[in-house]
């Protein structure tokens, strides 16, 4: 019986060993566990923590496009408001140079018209003057043939010089228009015409 007691006893310890063996093999998967959970964790953080700096830098970039972009808006409307007053101001002319062109549209009408009848008018004119009017190379070889004048048309302006060719004999004529008055050139020249037929 104290063999039984003893094997007994030793059961018991071996019982109480393997309790505390155990306990001590489930501590230790508990701290592979609480270690494992540990450093998933700890990977997790950092994961977190690299998405988060991802994140806020995508967010600098995405603010400074969107400040880039709204910078280029605004550009763009000033512009666009450049252009437009361009724009205006382009029409304006244009509505001037309209104005302009029409208005110089109907001046050339008119001087065309103008042209057109005095054109009729020469043509009427040319047409008179061929039957009541000789011409003028007639008229200034009767004025010679009659006063018998031969004019000097080379001499300087104001001056009045020829030759007259009387039945007599030839006469210089040298008269100053600017010393002496029309009325007293006209009878001068109408003195040596010969009145005898």
């Amino acid at each position: 019986m104290a063999a039984f007691r003893d094997i007994e006893e030793v059961s018991q310890g071996l019982l109480s060993l393997l309790g505390v063996n155990r306990a001590e093999a489930q501590q230790r998967r508990l701290l592979g566990r609480h270690e494992q959970l540990v450093e998933r964790l700890l990977e997790t953080q950092e994961d977190a923590e690299q998405k988060l700096r991802e994140t806020l830098e995508a967010e600098k970039e995405v603010v400074q496009s969107l400040l880039d972009s709204k910078e280029q808006v605004h550009k763009r409307g000033a512009e666009l408001e450049q252009l437009e007053a361009e724009l205006r101001k382009v029409y304006e002319e244009d509505t001037g140079l309209q104005a302009s062109l029409s208005q110089l549209t109907r001046e050339l009408q008119e001087l065309r018209e103008l042209e057109g009848d005095l054109e009729r008018q020469e043509r009427e004119l040319d047409e008179d003057t061929t039957v009541t009017i000789p011409s003028a190379v007639y008229v200034a070889q009767l004025y010679h043939r009659i006063s018998k004048i031969e004019w000097d048309y080379e001499c300087e302006p104001g001056m009045i010089k020829g030759i007259h060719r009387g039945p007599r004999v030839a006469q210089p004529i040298h008269l100053d228009s600017t010393q002496l008055s029309k009325q007293f050139i006209s009878d001068h020249l109408w003195s040596l015409v010969d009145t005898e037929w």
